[in-house]
């Protein structure tokens, strides 16, 4: 018999017990857990957020962990924690496991002021992981901003509402890294307000943050049409901030296209066959305005052979090729938030605005501990999404068995990415201490 070949088991036959108190249901979480732990993310909690007199708000750093680890594991309601309590599964997590119950009291004690102590944690995290090496350093900060519906079943969850997707929900705003997905920034707002409620400040306290983290190099802010606003592109030009966001097709827009030359427009290349696209540039409102006009071609082309056309404003001075190309690579946010929607925001569980404010900041915090995860453990390798990382990383079951008073906790045998859990083990393993 060869070694490695394993015997054909009837399953009709098998006898199904859940007896064994040594087993751990997601033993990965070792790595993101050991992260948290170099970060000093419990005790940053603690020093933090003060919920002191609030029911529910004693200890609140194990209870934001304990929050963490179940998104980590791919949790995205409040009883989706109660995973981390089965077998030992609580004792790779350098964390006491708080009860589904005691986490849906403590989200509801949060209040505005508090969800901002704990964005602050958000804030600080990020310095410290950027210090580590997951930041950008001198090299040029890239941030794409963009705000997304998180849909809400049920009509008695305060503050939701109803925008122009026309679903029940959030608005969130969001501002992202692009390469890494990071979530640089992220702010919970009622379902029914516009694109641009609070934008001004939100862009204000990112740029600090950032700065703050230690990004020296040049910053690049990018958008859709929702962020057009004439007194943000001053501000953030006034601030030695590269931007590049679209605008709407006003009539001054509209006229400012019509006036560019024919002869000015130049093929897009490596555009399907199926169609063709042009772009050009003008100024308008004092910027330079970019823009990309499209056709589909073909029998089952438009109707009518006309152009669509598609602008930004910008205040950057390369060539138009490259402006126009990195512009639109800011469709790589729908990523983040796919990520996002797909871990702990496919829902927001409490009837409390505050309290799914604050679930949305932890859920920002345990998407970064999973991208910091991969970025700092495994440098060298493409990133990943949030469902390739758990099924890779964070969802192996494993065994905790104690010799000689040490631990040892086994994994499955040719586990196919052995390897890159090790490494990244490794890695984690060597930051130094949180202070």
């Amino acid at each position: 018999m060869v070694m490695d070949e394993q015997p054909v088991v009837k399953v009709d036959s098998l006898r199904v017990a859940f007896d064994d108190e040594r087993l751990v249901s997601d033993a990965g979480l070792l790595l993101p857990a050991s992260l948290a732990g170099r970060l000093g993310v419990e005790a940053l909690v603690n020093e933090t957020v003060d919920l002191s007199g609030r029911t529910g708000g004693a200890l609140p750093g194990r209870k934001v962990m304990s929050l963490v680890s179940g998104m980590l594991a791919g949790g995205d309601c409040i009883d989706d924690m109660d995973v981390l309590r089965a077998g030992s599964t609580g004792l790779v997590l350098g964390h006491r496991v708080m009860a589904p119950s005691t986490l849906g009291t403590f989200l509801r004690a949060f209040t505005f002021g508090h969800v901002r102590q704990l964005d602050r944690v958000l804030d600080q995290t990020l310095c410290r992981a950027w210090a580590a090496g997951a930041g950008p350093g001198d090299q040029r900060l890239v941030i794409d901003i963009d705000s997304f519906i998180g849909e809400v079943c049920g009509y008695k969850k305060q503050g939701t509402g109803y925008g122009y997707t026309k679903k029940l929900g959030y608005h969130p705003l969001l501002a992202t890294r692009a390469g890494s997905s990071e979530v640089l920034h992220i702010r919970n707002r009622k379902g029914s307000a516009n694109t641009q409620r609070g934008q001004q400040r939100f862009l204000d306290e990112l740029l600090a943050r950032v700065r703050r983290a230690g990004a020296t190099g040049t910053i690049l802010v990018r958008g859709d049409s929702g962020f057009e606003n004439q007194k943000v592109f001053k501000r953030l030009d006034d601030q030695g901030v590269e931007f590049s966001i679209g605008v709407k097709q006003h009539k001054h827009i509209r006229q400012a296209i019509d006036q560019i030359p024919e002869d000015q427009w130049q093929p897009l290349e490596n555009y399907p066959d199926t169609g063709e696209a042009q772009i050009a540039e003008s100024t308008a409102n004092g910027w330079r305005l970019i823009v990309r006009r499209v056709r589909t071609l073909g029998e089952q082309g438009q109707l009518f052979d006309t152009w669509q056309h598609f602008a930004f404003a910008t205040n950057r001075t390369e060539l138009l090729a490259v402006v126009e190309s990195e512009h639109r690579e800011h469709a790589v946010v729908e990523l983040a938030i796919r990520d996002l929607k797909d871990q702990a925001l496919a829902h927001f569980p409490s009837g409390k605005f505050d309290a799914n404010s604050a679930w949305c900041v932890i859920a920002a915090l345990a998407h970064n501990l999973g991208r910091w995860t991969s970025m700092i453990g495994l440098p060298d390798q493409v990133p990943r999404t949030a469902a390739t990382r758990r099924r890779r990383l964070f969802q192996i079951p494993g065994r905790l068995t104690r010799t000689a008073r040490q631990w040892t906790l086994h994994l499955p045998s040719r586990w196919p990415w052995q390897e890159q859990f090790t490494e990244a083990l490794e890695r984690i393993r060597a930051l130094p201490a949180a202070a």
